[in-house]
């Protein structure tokens, strides 16, 4: 089976990780891809739905290789049942340096791993994503879960989406230390919270197959799966 797709060169991960890399938009329409294309760059990306078994079978001939699972989740804020009123805390940027700790050590299990990337450039990447989020330069900003003294106990990022009416968490993370007392629910809650407020009336998060207690969380929360996909790479990788 030929593989038809666009690659997309991405300019600032190729920048940030100082690794060419891009990414295949598959199309009916597109040019067919050959192995001389792929190998001018040190990674090449692929996503897939699950049930697309063909493309995948064909895109594992080319020499890629499962990098991640992901399972995308829809949550309807009308439809959700309501709690009590929560005080947003919205981040700031004397929070950075803290929560960039936190982010810098809570996704190194995601698709940007070794040994496709070295834990310190996963570190870093999140790291300046938190940032962006703060400063809204990425998503729209960061809300943060805090103790009774003022502690981080966790954040969440959220932005808008093109499409009206609709958002999407881009990172949620626990504090290590407050982890197992039902933080990631109060963070969801002020994401949704926040969402009725700005007239979102759905809100998007995607996370990895494996991790069971996000899933169990956002299914308690009254998400809705919409979609299951996985996450391909093929190239030359450093041996960390």
């Amino acid at each position: 089976m030929s593989i038809h797709a666009n690659i997309e060169i991405l300019s600032w991960e190729s920048a940030f990780f100082k690794r060419k890399t891009a990414k295949l938009h598959f199309a009916s329409d597109a040019p067919i891809v050959s192995l001389d294309q792929l190998a001018d760059y040190d990674i090449v990306q692929a996503k897939i739905a699950t049930a697309d078994t063909k493309l995948i079978d064909a895109i594992l001939a080319m020499g890629f290789w499962l990098v991640e699972s992901e399972i995308d989740f829809c949550l309807n804020i009308a439809s959700r049942a309501k709690k009590h009123s929560l005080d947003l805390a919205v981040a700031t940027e004397q929070d950075i340096e803290i929560l960039k700790s936190i982010a810098a050590k809570a996704f190194s299990y995601s698709r940007f791993r070794p040994p496709w990337y070295r834990l310190t450039d996963n570190a870093r990447f999140y790291s300046v994503w938190l940032e962006k989020a703060v400063k809204g330069t990425f998503d729209d900003l960061c809300l943060l879960v805090n103790d009774k003294q003022g502690n981080i106990q966790g954040f969440v990022t959220i932005r808008k989406l093109p499409t009206e009416k609709e958002a999407r968490i881009g990172l949620l993370a626990t504090a290590p230390a407050h982890q197992g007392k039902g933080v990631g629910k109060q963070l969801l809650a002020a994401a949704c919270q926040w969402c009725e407020q700005q007239g979102v009336e759905r809100l998007r998060i995607a996370t990895q197959i494996s991790n069971i207690f996000a899933m169990r969380l956002y299914s308690q929360m009254g998400a809705q799966i919409e979609s299951t996909a996985y996450w391909l790479y093929r190239g030359r990788h450093d041996p960390i």
